[in-house]
């Protein structure tokens, strides 16, 4: 359609991503009045409401999920082309921050960094690995990395990497001496090893079978707060722990560690690479994406 334009569809996107004109304003610095006139023009082109609003609120309709869903893509395309016409990849320079859990670095130091690195040797890259979940924005991040569900949802999200699943594991020795729990309830009877988020609380395990969720608050004289030292303590003996598979796939496979429960643990969305939704994307930041989307459809 000749009269859609490309400056309407970009505003039509940040106001999304913000549920909010006036964010979306601030974002693309511009007033909060003409963003809305290129909204409305838009939607009048068209002829479908593309957003709810209210005196508080803005939400998508059905309609505008379902575009912004396809026009995420093609503008980020878009902006990878113009960027790379303007600057060129061999002229990318500069410090790369990001902020991640310590499975999240092992995976890109494993799959991602090093080709990033070949192609960009000039770029500074910073890996900083932290427990709780920060805002990325006002702490001088240009990128985080989280499990898909604790992406705070005003960010654009790129997953990598395959699906996670969290098991529960305990040694033979231990399983010997206590028993094998053949439910999930029946853990409550067992010496478990659990787990302290950044918040102070305690992580309560959460098992799916079929259409069956428990999330229970396990009990245990042991709390940690790092999926490896979770494995070593199972590894000694000291109770059951729940932990990525990840963590404990060298135990499991030479037997040390034994999965228990396993028609309670399915898969999860795995990684996700998470930015704030500026108008421009920083090239280096732009660049690593690229490396992401081609690492992780080969990984």
């Amino acid at each position: 359609m000749a009269d859609i334009s490309l400056p309407d569809l970009r505003a039509f996107a940040r106001v999304a991503h913000h549920r909010s004109f006036q964010k979306a304003a601030d974002a693309l610095g511009v007033s909060r009045s003409s963003l809305s006139h290129a909204v409305k023009g838009l939607e009048r082109r068209l002829g479908v409401r593309l957003l709810h609003r209210t005196t508080r609120s803005v939400a998508l309709t059905e309609a505008g999920a379902q575009l912004l869903q396809r026009l995420t893509p093609v503008l980020q395309a878009l902006d990878e082309a113009l960027d790379a016409a303007r600057h060129g990849e061999d002229e990318l320079a500069g410090t790369l921050r990001i902020n991640t859990n310590r499975g999240g670095a092992r995976w890109l130091l494993q799959h991602a960094v090093p080709v990033y690195r070949q192609r960009h040797p000039r770029v500074a890259l910073d890996l900083v690995t932290e427990g709780s979940l920060v805002d990325i924005v006002a702490e001088g991040f240009d990128a985080g990395v989280r499990l898909a569900e604790a992406v705070p949802r005003d960010m654009i999200a790129v997953p990598f990497g395959p699906e996670v699943r969290f098991v529960a594991v305990a040694a033979p020795a231990y399983l010997a001496a206590a028993g094998v729990p053949a439910t999930p309830h029946a853990l409550m009877e067992h010496s478990c090893i659990r787990q302290r988020l950044p918040s102070g609380k305690r992580y309560r395990w959460e098992f799916e079978n079929g259409a069956a969720q428990l999330a229970l608050d396990v009990p245990g004289s042991l709390s940690l707060d790092d999926s490896e030292l979770m494995v070593e303590a199972a590894i000694d003996g000291l109770g059951i722990a729940y932990v990525p598979d990840s963590f404990a796939r060298a135990a499991l496979d030479d037997g040390r560690l034994v999965q228990l429960l396993v028609d309670w643990s399915p898969p999860w969305p795995g990684l996700c690479l998470y930015y704030a939704s500026h108008r421009q994307v920083p090239g280096p930041l732009r660049a690593f994406i690229a490396v992401l989307r081609e690492v992780g459809a080969a990984a």
